[in-house]
C-alpha cells in the first residue's frame, strides 16, 4: 500500500517536490485518480466564508463535487488526523465540506449560495481526484475569499504566500505517509461511560430541562472537555468556586464530591444545590465521617492534588492523612498506631493501590479498612479490559482527558503491560508518528469519555488503510444510579 500525494497545478507541486519524501505526482485537471487506496490532494483554494483567512489550511471532511450531471459525494475519514498533525505545526486549520466545481468561483453570490449549504472552501480539482473508498485526504491552502477575491490587487502576493504555507504542509503529509497501513483494531471492553458518570451527566441535562439555563456546575461535572464543552452550549455554565454563582442561583456539584465546607458556602449564598457526586464517592467520603467519629487516623491513599481527594479531606482535614503511593507508605507516621484505618480514591491503578495498602498493612497492624474495595467497578473493569489489549499490541490509545484520574490510569496500566501507550482527547490529538508500524491497535476510553469518541478514532484510523475492529472481553455493566431527587421527582 504505497500513499501518494497528487497536486493539480504546476505551482503546487513546485512547491512540494523538494519537501515531500512521499510520492508526488502533477496531475492536472482532467486526469482521473488512477488507483484506490490512501492518496493525499495538496494545493491552493478559495474560501467559502470571511471567518477563513488567506494562508489558513482546509482539510476537508468531505468532498462535494458538482457537475452539470449532479453532485458526487466522497467522504474524507481521516481529516482529523491530519488535521491535527497541521495543528501542530503552528498552522490556523478548519475541517469542514470542500466544494469541487467545473469553474472558478469568484463571485460573492456564488460563494455565499455554497456556503449556506455547510462547505466552507472550493477547488475545481479534488472531486476528480479522489476515489470512494474514503481513503482520500485533502490538503489546501487558502488564496481568496469572498472579501479578497481571485480579482483584486494583491493576489500574486497571496499566491506566493499561499504556497510557501504550502511548503510548510510537508512535515504533516509525510507523516500522514508513514502512518498509512492495513491494521487490527482491537476494542477493550468495557470503555467509556461509567455509571456515575452518566448520572451526573444526565443529572445537569435534567436540570437544564427542568430549570431552564443558565444551569451553574462547580468546577467540570466530569474530567472530559467534550463533555463540558456539550453541556455549555447547551446552557450549563462552569465555575470554579461557588462565589462566582449569583445568590440564589441554582449548582450541581460535580460527580467528583466536595467537602463540607463548599456545602456549608452554598447554604451562606441561599444556593438552590443538586448534588452530583458519584455514590461510590459518597462512600468514601462516609468512611472517612466513620473514622473520624472514632477519633481514628485515616490514610487516604490518592492523589492530593485530586478533586475527589480534596473533596474527601474535606470531610475530616484533622484526622485524614495521604499517601500517593507505596513508597509513601512506607515513612508516613501516624500519631497511634493502634487506632489507624485507610479509604481510597475510586480511581487509582488497582494494583498499586493494592501494594500501597499492603505496605500500610504490614507497617501497622491494627489497621482497619473498608468493608468492600474502594476503587470503583468501572475502574477496576477498564484496567483488566486494557491489561488484555495491551498484552495483543502495539501500541494502545486511550481516549480521555489529561485530568481525568481513571483514563491517566488506563494508560500506565497498558504501559505497565510493556505496550506503548498514549493518552489522547480524540483523534485529532494523536500524533501520526506513533501510527507509524503498529499493526494492530487497542483502544479504550476512561469511564468520562463519551464512546462517541472511539467510533469516530475508528473512522478515522479508516481513512489511513483498512481496518478489522475486534471487541474484546465479555464483562457488561448494568450497573445504574438512581438521580437525585431534585431532577428525578416529576
Amino acid at each position: 500500500m504505497t500513499p501518494v500525494v497528487y497536486t493539480p497545478l504546476y505551482s503546487e507541486y513546485f512547491a512540494l517536490r523538494d519537501k515531500l519524501t512521499t510520492p508526488l505526482v502533477r496531475t492536472g485537471r482532467s486526469r482521473g485518480r488512477p488507483t484506490q487506496g490512501p492518496t493525499l490532494i495538496a494545493g491552493v483554494a478559495g474560501a467559502l466564508t470571511n471567518d477563513i483567512a488567506p494562508g489558513d489550511v482546509i482539510v476537508a471532511t468531505e468532498i462535494r463535487h458538482l457537475s452539470r450531471a449532479g453532485q458526487g459525494v466522497t467522504l474524507c475519514s481521516g481529516a482529523e488526523l491530519v488535521a491535527g498533525e497541521l495543528r501542530r505545526l503552528g498552522m490556523t486549520v478548519h475541517l469542514g465540506p470542500m466544494v469541487t466545481t467545473d469553474h472558478v468561483v469568484d463571485s460573492s453570490e456564488e460563494r455565499a449560495r455554497l456556503a449556506a449549504t455547510g462547505a466552507i472552501a472550493v477547488d475545481t480539482e479534488s472531486g476528480l481526484l479522489a476515489g470512494d473508498d474514503a481513503q482520500t485526504v485533502v490538503v489546501r491552502v487558502v488564496v481568496d475569499t469572498p472579501a479578497l477575491p481571485l480579482r483584486r490587487v494583491g493576489m500574486p502576493a497571496r499566491g506566493v504566500r499561499a504556497l510557501a504555507r504550502l511548503r510548510r504542509t510537508a512535515p504533516a503529509i509525510d507523516a500522514w505517509a508513514k502512518a498509512v497501513g492495513e491494521r487490527e483494531l482491537l476494542l477493550a471492553a468495557p470503555r467509556s461511560f461509567c455509571a456515575g458518570v452518566e448520572r451526573a451527566i444526565e443529572t445537569v441535562e435534567r436540570a437544564l430541562e427542568r430549570f431552564g439555563a443558565p444551569v451553574y456546575v462547580r468546577r467540570q461535572i466530569v474530567h472530559n472537555r467534550h463533555v463540558v464543552n456539550d453541556l455549555e452550549r447547551r446552557g450549563a455554565v462552569f465555575v470554579e468556586e461557588l462565589d462566582a454563582v449569583p445568590e440564589g442561583n441554582l449548582v450541581v456539584l460535580a460527580a467528583h464530591g466536595v467537602a463540607p465546607a463548599v456545602r456549608r458556602q452554598a447554604d451562606e449564598r441561599h444556593l438552590r444545590v443538586i448534588d452530583a457526586t458519584c455514590p461510590l464517592v459518597a462512600k468514601v467520603h462516609h468512611e472517612v465521617r466513620r473514622y473520624a467519629a472514632r477519633d481514628t487516623t485515616v490514610v487516604l491513599i490518592g492523589h492530593p492534588d485530586h478533586e475527589e481527594v480534596i473533596g474527601t479531606i474535606g470531610e475530616a482535614p484533622e484526622h485524614v492523612i495521604v499517601v500517593s503511593n507505596p513508597a509513601e507508605a512506607e515513612n508516613v507516621h501516624i500519631p497511634d498506631p493502634a487506632n489507624v484505618g485507610y479509604a481510597m480514591q475510586t480511581t487509582l491503578a488497582v494494583e498499586e493501590a493494592a501494594e500501597t495498602a499492603a505496605v500500610l498493612r504490614r507497617r501497622f497492624p491494627a489497621l482497619t479498612g473498608p468493608r468492600t474495595d474502594d476503587i470503583c467497578y468501572a475502574t477496576s473493569n477498564r484496567q483488566a479490559g486494557v491489561r488484555e489489549i495491551a498484552a495483543q499490541s502495539d501500541l494502545v490509545i486511550v481516549l480521555g482527558s489529561q485530568n481525568s484520574s481513571n483514563s491517566k490510569r488506563l494508560a500506565e496500566v497498558a504501559e505497565a503491560a510493556g505496550t506503548r501507550a498514549v493518552l489522547v482527547d480524540d483523534a485529532g490529538e494523536l500524533e501520526l508518528a506513533l501510527l507509524a508500524g503498529a499493526k494492530r491497535i487497542g483502544i479504550t476510553a476512561g469511564a468520562s469519555a463519551p464512546p462517541e469518541l472511539v467510533d469516530n478514532l475508528i473512522r478515522c484510523l479508516s481513512g489511513l488503510g483498512p481496518v478489522s475492529v475486534t471487541e474484546n472481553g465479555t464483562l457488561t455493566e448494568d450497573v445504574r444510579f438512581a438521580l437525585p431527587k431534585e431532577v428525578s421527582q416529576p
